[in-house]
């Protein structure tokens, strides 16, 4: 029997990073002055933001991930993208402040994950 993943939101923020790559995540790292430790951080609070698991994350509503299983998965990947683009302002707002970094590096990155983030997503409806 395999054991269940304690924290999925740890699970999520790691599969968002592996697909990111080194090569992206240095990208964001030189987008926001800092090294690939701070990049990792700050991919990790946009998907903590955009899933509405973080209580470190002051968002300004419901965060868009919430309850997206419900929505009829992720076959509908068009609609959520659409969805979390318009999100994609609030979110990066909220890690903005949180963080302290300048919004519009912030939005650049979340415009950067959200995708990243359907496709992790995509990928796991579709395992067995």
């Amino acid at each position: 029997m395999s054991e269940v993943d304690e924290n999925p939101l740890t699970s999520l923020q790691d599969d968002v990073l592996e697909e990111l790559g080194d090569d992206r995540i240095g990208d964001i790292a030189g987008l926001l002055g800092t090294d690939e430790a701070g990049a990792r951080q700050m991919v990790g609070t946009t998907v903590a933001a955009l899933s509405g698991e973080a209580h470190t994350v002051a968002t300004p509503h419901e965060a868009p991930l919430t309850g997206v299983a419900t929505v009829g998965g992720f076959a509908t990947g068009g609609l959520m993208a659409g969805v979390l683009a318009e999100e994609a302002e609030r979110v990066a707002t909220a890690v903005a402040r949180r963080t302290g970094l300048p919004p519009g590096a912030v939005s650049r990155i979340v415009e950067t994950v959200i995708p990243v983030v359907l496709a992790v997503l995509t990928k796991r409806a579709a395992r067995p």
